[in-house]
């Protein structure tokens, strides 16, 4: 993994945790044969290496949907009454 291209990503989507499973599940996509959105350095390029420059050169985003998170801690809060 180049870390170069992990700051650079964070710099995008600066939640590691979402990082990392934004990274995870766009290395599982590459995996099962789709396409990159950034042309490979080179045929052996690690596949995690392209999923960061992918993200460093805003071809992924992430996004949170916030009232989702505050339904769910709602929802949590009243079950725990």
């Amino acid at each position: 993994m180049n870390l170069e291209l992990l700051e650079k990503a964070k710099t995008r989507i600066p939640s590691v945790p979402v990082l990392v499973n934004v990274v995870s599940q766009r290395v599982r996509q590459l995996n099962a044969g789709m396409h990159p959105y950034v042309k490979p350095l080179s045929p052996d390029e690690d596949r995690m290496d392209i999923v960061l420059r992918e993200i460093a050169e805003g071809k992924i985003v992430a996004e949170v949907d916030f009232d989702a998170i505050a339904r769910l801690k709602e929802k949590q809060a009243r079950i725990f009454e």
